[in-house]
């Protein structure tokens, strides 16, 4: 880049370092591939601690990084006591990046940890996703595109939709679609011909939404259909639809990571903005709306690191992801991906007379 005579003035940019990565259990293969890609492309060696409830698919992949060559030592995959093994990894003066996917009350632990020692972290932590379905949308198609999304994986995804704000004049027909939708759902066994919802993770999964469930019915909202758990073998729960569900219910507040979708009718954008900006989230947002204005006005309104128009389309690899807020910081995917993993030096180099 232009300097002074005589000077050359570079920027470089190198791996960061060894890399400290947590992955949680929802997605035990794509998780831990989001951070061991990165560091890799960037020329990073890491420490993955992969949930303990899902290790052996974490230990199938790191296999298939090492029968594919990798050098011995470049990829690390270790479980324990999770405070223990963060403590020491954060601590360890090896370390110089922390990576984190989980909640944020988690993230903001490791993060703390992180910076008394003066590293950098990347964080990607949870969500409570608003869904604005304005006046001018298609109330069936997008209550069952909405309903697809709400019980992929049952909603154990934090991108998960998980706050449905929908114009008055919609609301009716919008529900009754959706309520449809979740009814047609085969819940199963994941491995089982014809399933199209699974189980929750465990039982901590289904306390949790039984919890938000009765919390929300006891403060007077109306279950349209689920609102239990299933009489199986199992961490079994139905699909549930809420309406009436009050401001001040735990379900408007707790990210439920689970099969549970409040529907709640506004009257106005503005107001539905306020809503779904109330929260101290901001990890994924969706809005349905055919004008290409008001497609803008939730562009610009909606506090969220990732906004899906007229569908759902959560994260995906060819582009960043992140949140804002308490969503946390830094971003995973697309090559915005290499941020994280990379430091800038700057060379300034004058050169011999």
């Amino acid at each position: 880049m232009p300097s002074a005579p005589g000077t050359v003035l570079t920027v470089r940019r190198e791996p960061i370092g060894p890399v400290a990565a947590f992955t949680p259990w929802n997605f035990p293969v794509g998780g831990p591939n989001r951070k061991i890609s990165s560091a890799l492309a960037a020329g990073c060696s890491l420490v993955i601690k992969a949930s303990e409830e899902t290790p052996a698919t974490a230990a199938a992949l790191v296999a298939c990084y090492a029968d594919a060559g990798l050098p011995a030592g470049v990829l690390n995959l270790v479980f324990g006591e999770p405070a223990q093994v963060s403590a020491h990894l954060i601590a360890s003066p090896v370390t110089r990046l922390i990576a984190f996917t989980g909640s944020v009350p988690v993230g903001k632990l490791l993060a703390a940890e992180a910076g008394k020692v003066m590293k950098p972290s990347l964080m990607e932590l949870g969500g409570h996703a608003p869904v604005i379905v304005c006046e001018d949308a298609d109330p069936g198609r997008d209550a069952r595109r909405a309903a697809q999304a709400k019980f992929f994986n049952a909603g154990q995804v934090c991108t998960s939709p998980s706050r449905f704000l929908v114009h008055e004049s919609l609301v009716e027909e919008f529900t009754a679609e959706f309520v449809k939708a979740a009814e047609a759902l085969t819940v199963g066994d994941g491995l089982a011909q014809g399933t199209t919802m699974g189980p929750l993770a465990n039982e901590r999964r289904i306390e949790a939404v039984e919890r938000l469930t009765a919390d929300a019915v006891g403060r007077g909202a109306t279950v349209r259909t689920g609102g239990e758990r299933l009489d199986r073998p199992g961490y079994f729960y139905a699909p549930t639809v809420l309406t009436g569900v009050p401001a001040d219910a735990a379900l408007l507040s707790e990210e439920p990571f689970g099969p549970l979708a409040p529907i709640l009718p506004f009257t106005d954008l503005d107001e539905a903005l306020g809503i779904a900006n109330s929260l101290p989230y901001g990890l994924a947002a969706y809005g349905f709306t055919r004008s290409s204005a008001t497609a803008e006005k939730l562009s610009d309104g909606l506090e969220a690191g990732i906004l899906s128009l007229n569908h759902c389309g959560g994260s995906v690899h060819e582009a960043p992801s992140g949140g804002v807020k308490d969503s946390g910081y830094g971003r995973e995917g697309g090559p915005e991906a290499l941020d994280a993993y990379l430091i800038t030096k700057r060379v300034s180099h004058l050169l011999a007379d």
